[in-house]
């Protein structure tokens, strides 16, 4: 880590969803200050362009009428390594993003010292989701994600479940009444593949399946068939047997 860690007290982050459509399209700031040793946050986010919708168009996408959302408040210090972190090892480019993307403006000393646009735009905003959705934990908005699994062999069913608390970035794995703390990384990784497939509702359960097989819902109360109702998308990347083999990996574990 360079010495930037100790000159920088806090980063504003700016996104614009740039030519995503309404009602997904959407902008925010994020202003991150950890100059009197804990993390106080400032979250503005407004859902733009949704005059050209109707009601119904808003609502059939599974949006509210009313989703911005404005907050300040302290978050868990344990956010503040990850992001000097990911500043630290960041890249700058020159690069326009008018069709959409992130800037992180350092601040020092209570003063900003110039937008830059990161090259690794990719981590920054699932940095920023991660950041939102932990103050939406924070504030009682949204509950942790909670994932279930069950995996059937022969006459065995062995269940067991993922709870990621975005709040503290803290990872509870579960099976038979036993939990532990797994590696964040780890889990998180294995959150990008569970949401990688296509998944078939119309062949979803709301009880997880009993013969051969793996079985995951997601946190909605509808179990669905790993390669049945769950299918890789890309048929070059198989999803589908990464989720397997990571749930296995901790099933062992």
């Amino acid at each position: 880590m360079n010495s930037s860690t100790k000159t920088y007290s806090g980063l504003v982050l700016e996104y614009d969803s740039g030519i995503v459509p309404p009602p997904y399209s959407h902008v925010f700031r994020l202003a991150l200050d950890w100059s009197k040793g804990q993390l106080d946050v400032a979250l503005d986010l407004h859902y733009t362009d949704r005059d050209e919708l109707s009601e119904e168009e808003i609502l059939d996408e599974g949006f509210t009428l009313n989703d911005d959302y404005s907050h300040k408040g302290p978050l868990n210090g344990v956010w503040i390594k990850p992001l000097q972190q990911l500043y630290d090892k960041s890249r700058w480019t020159n690069k326009d993003i008018e069709d959409g993307g992130i800037t992180v403006t350092p601040i020092e000393k209570g003063k900003d010292n110039g937008v830059k646009i990161p090259a690794n735009q990719e981590e920054w905003q699932l940095m920023a989701q991660d950041l939102i959705q932990a103050i939406y934990e924070t504030v009682n908005k949204e509950a942790p994600l909670q994932i279930h699994y069950r995996l059937v062999e022969g006459d065995t069913s062995t269940d067991c479940s993922i709870t990621v608390h975005f709040s503290n970035r803290e990872v509870i794995f579960e099976k038979g009444g036993a939990s532990r703390t797994i590696n964040w990384e780890y889990a998180i990784q294995l959150m990008k593949l569970v949401f990688t497939p296509d998944y078939h509702y119309e062949m979803a359960k709301e009880v997880p399946g009993k013969k051969r097989g793996a079985y995951i819902d997601c946190g909605d109360g509808y179990w669905h068939e790993l390669g049945k109702g769950v299918v890789n998308i890309d048929p070059s990347f198989d999803a589908v047997g990464k989720i397997k083999s990571g749930f296995y990996d901790l099933l062992l574990g």
